[in-house]
């Protein structure tokens, strides 16, 4: 078993109101029973469980509230205990129901999300991944149908355009490089939630002169990428800074507003003892480095710029190979 990195913190650790700058996190996995995965997040997290539906529990703790359940609306949202279906059809349905649950909790990923908790606070859920690492929780690799991801929802140091567009065009330069080790299982590379931006988007995005305001920033990006299915989904925070802009491009019940990004691209890789939580969480604190240093941001988007170019270093040279020298040579790898 590998080492555990332990989490690191970026340079900006609060908001531009002075408060320590949160993240949401959501881990998906399976080889647990639901109710032997509440029972372990209950003790782990010293909290009683709160059970709200059939598989959706709340765990009120000194965080916040923790939530449970499994990924699938339709099974979340049965109810036999509905006192208006006949006896006969609960009967019944409660046998169907066990065979549907067995089923369930072997191919639907059981969910835990995180409420917003403060950054200095990573390294907790780098002890509950080892933690139900060890009660055999299982991730992307058990198994062919499994698809299971781990998504950070980072708060961010303020909301201005200047800001949004720096993390923005961190996160387009280092997406192979994040892709290469985080995003691991073939089931999930043949999804769709997890693609890049458009190309003919980041042209425009990685340009010296590209400084939008915040209207401009938003219909440029939705645009060309007017999905949630991205690795970095704008789309909540969209909803958060104006919601009536983003409805003209999109309408998605599933968009929940918030002022973070959301980063929909690492496999939840849980049962490999060589894969942590603070593995994950410090490359995007790499990408948060890269963000606030003006000078080597521009840097890094020349070096992308020149990679799109046509020549015979780029025909030899993949952007992924640049982009890991690039990461050796500054120290960050």
């Amino acid at each position: 078993m590998s080492q555990s990195p332990g989490c690191k913190m970026p340079d900006i650790l609060k908001t531009d109101e002075g408060k320590e700058r949160r993240v949401g996190i959501e881990i998906e996995l399976s080889g647990l029973g639901y109710e032997t995965l509440v029972n372990l997040m209950a003790r782990f997290l010293e909290a009683e469980p709160d059970l709200r539906s059939r598989y959706v529990t709340k765990l009120e703790t000194d965080l916040g509230t923790f939530t449970i359940e499994l990924d699938s609306d339709p099974i979340k949202d049965l109810d036999l205990a509905d006192d208006r279906l006949p006896d006969s059809i609960r009967e019944l349905g409660g046998q169907a129901m066990e065979v549907i649950d067995a089923a369930a909790e072997r191919i639907v990923p059981l969910e835990i999300i995180s409420p917003p908790i403060p950054f200095s606070d990573a390294p907790r859920i780098e002890a509950l991944t080892e933690m139900l690492r060890k009660e055999g929780a299982l991730g992307s690799r058990e198994a062919i149908y499994y698809a299971f991801g781990l998504q950070l929802n980072p708060e961010l140091p303020d909301l201005t355009p200047d800001s949004l567009v720096r993390y923005l065009q961190a996160f387009a330069a280092l997406y192979e490089w994040l892709k290469s080790r985080h995003q691991l299982d073939i089931s999930r590379k043949f999804t769709t939630y997890i693609e890049p931006w458009s190309s003919r988007y980041t042209e425009i995005l990685m340009r010296d002169d590209y400084a939008p305001d915040q209207e401009q920033l938003m219909r440029d990006y939705l645009e060309y990428n007017p999905t949630r299915n991205r690795a970095l989904d704008l789309l909540p925070l969209f909803a958060h800074l104006d919601s009536a802009l983003l409805g003209r491009y999109v309408d998605d019940p599933r968009i929940k507003s918030r002022p973070t990004l959301h980063y929909r691209l690492p496999d939840c890789d849980i049962d490999n003892p060589s894969w942590h939580f603070s593995s994950v969480w410090n490359d995007w604190i790499i990408l948060e480095q890269i963000a606030s240093n003006a000078s080597q941001l521009a840097e890094l988007r020349a070096l992308f710029r020149e990679g799109n170019k046509i020549s015979l270093r780029n025909l030899t040279h993949s952007w992924l190979d640049t982009t890991s020298d690039w990461l050796q040579s500054r120290g960050y790898v």
